[in-house]
């Protein structure tokens, strides 16, 4: 059974930091990419970061470039998200995503979302 666990969300100033993290269970995580997604209220979901399997590849929105770093631990099964110089327009739900792909040699069209973890920016 797959799982992708957020963790690490919560309130802080503008300016502040935060981490988050997505641990991965159930199927072979070194071998898959990995995405962080977010959704506003009201706002569609919008993809932030995406790393590659091995991390050598790394691709950010241009809204959080210079101030979010996407990483990942394959032995840990754990990808994370470095979100410094948060601003108010930061806030939302942040989603772990291992995107559509073979999994365990079954196609799966949507990949997996965790639930997600809140952020939320303000003084």
């Amino acid at each position: 059974q797959v799982q992708l666990v957020e963790s690490g969300g919560g309130l802080v100033q503008p300016g502040g930091s935060l981490r988050l993290s997505c641990a991965a269970s159930g199927f072979t995580f070194r071998i898959h990419p990995m995405n962080w997604y977010r959704q506003a209220p009201g706002k569609e979901r919008e993809l932030v970061s995406s790393i590659s399997s091995s991390g050598s590849s790394i691709k950010y929105a241009d809204s959080v470039k210079g101030r979010f770093t996407i990483s990942r631990d394959n032995a840990k099964n754990t990808v994370y998200l470095q979100m410094n110089s948060l601003k108010p327009e930061d806030t939302a739900v942040y989603y772990c995503n291992a995107p559509p792909g073979f999994y365990s040699g079954t196609y799966r069209p949507l990949g997996y979302w965790g639930q997600g973890t809140q952020v939320t920016v303000s003084s």
